[in-house]
């Protein structure tokens, strides 16, 4: 096996098959980069990066700079001597130095099929654009965003049972399988370099408060996309007497059950029609909607059917 010196640089569970299968390849991954512990959950405790768990339950030094730009961040890497530093997820922009430090220069596993969804969200939106079909590009880095020549290329459908958890996993699971295979050509520098058609290029930016709103006037189907695509990580959200609920589960009505009775179609987007055993029926701007799992403010997430039993919740009522 080869014995490069390989610098990983990761933050979420998205990269820890990664760096899982170098260790596993025999791969010598000199140490690991990933964020600073953040504050998380209702307590605000300081919780480490699942990179940062994986590396330390491998006996992996750990380096957790705040910006990989500043000069002693840069001191540090440049002092580990990479001669190719794989990238999934960081979370951070490679700068220049960084980029020409390795012989082998920089690739990262990127989830999506590039020149699509460049960005820091390829996986949600792509759920959320109700995609058919997502996958995973093992690329070079370059200066700009996901602009790189890419090397290798795995396709992965999306069905209606997916969310961007599962996507999540299987993606990351698809780019540790790639990322192996090219390992050895990418170390003798044999590796393709595909340039990518910047015509065809879109684009992911990471997600705002404002796509985790739930527009109750778009279409019945745009809604589903949001809601799969947004779990179980931020959550879609709306508003219920003033106080955030969030609906994280939710389907679309087959077509015998999804006909709006005349009362229903003169009311407005996100309407209450009726709830029951089912959950709760809301009227999107084609028709309805049903939420099968939600989370009034301060409470956990439960069954629909049970929220609207228990808050009596009337028809007519409107989330906003």
């Amino acid at each position: 096996m080869s014995d490069a010196r390989i610098v990983f640089m990761g933050t979420p569970e998205f990269a820890v098959p990664s760096l899982s299968a170098l260790l596993e390849g025999g791969y010598r991954v000199a140490a690991v980069v990933t964020q600073p512990d953040r504050p998380k959950g209702r307590r605000r405790e300081l919780t480490p990066p699942p990179v940062k768990v994986f590396a330390l339950q491998r006996g992996l030094p750990v380096l957790q700079p705040e910006k990989l730009r500043a000069p002693e961040a840069m001191a540090e890497l440049a002092a580990l001597a990479p001669d190719l530093i794989v990238t999934a997820a960081y979370g951070q922009i490679l700068p220049k130095a960084a980029l020409e430090l390795p012989r082998f220069g920089c690739v990262n596993v990127h989830g999506s099929l590039l020149p699509k969804y460049r960005g820091g969200a390829p996986i949600q939106r792509a759920v959320m654009n109700g995609e058919t079909e997502t996958g995973v590009t093992l690329m070079y880095m370059a200066e700009g965003l996901d602009t790189g020549d890419m090397i290798a290329q795995a396709a992965v459908p999306i069905t209606d049972a997916d969310t961007s958890g599962t996507l999540f996993d299987r993606l990351s699971r698809v780019g540790a399988d790639l990322l192996v295979e090219w390992l050895p050509a990418i170390l003798s520098g044999s590796a393709p370099r595909v340039p990518q058609d910047e015509r065809l290029a879109t684009y992911a930016p990471n997600l705002t408060r404002e796509d985790e709103r739930i527009d109750w006037s778009r279409p019945s189907r745009a809604l589903f996309n949001q809601v799969r695509g947004l779990y179980p990580a931020a959550g879609a959200f709306s508003f219920l007497a003033g106080d955030v609920f969030k609906v994280w589960g939710i389907r679309v009505p087959e077509a015998d059950d999804g006909q709006l009775r005349p009362e229903w179609a003169a009311m407005p987007p996100g309407s209450v029609l009726d709830s029951g055993p089912f959950g709760i029926r809301v009227r999107s701007g084609d028709g309805s909607v049903v939420l099968t799992e939600v989370q009034p403010a301060g409470r956990k997430a439960l069954p629909a059917a049970d929220f609207a039993r228990g808050a009596r919740l009337a028809p007519g009522t409107v989330l906003g």
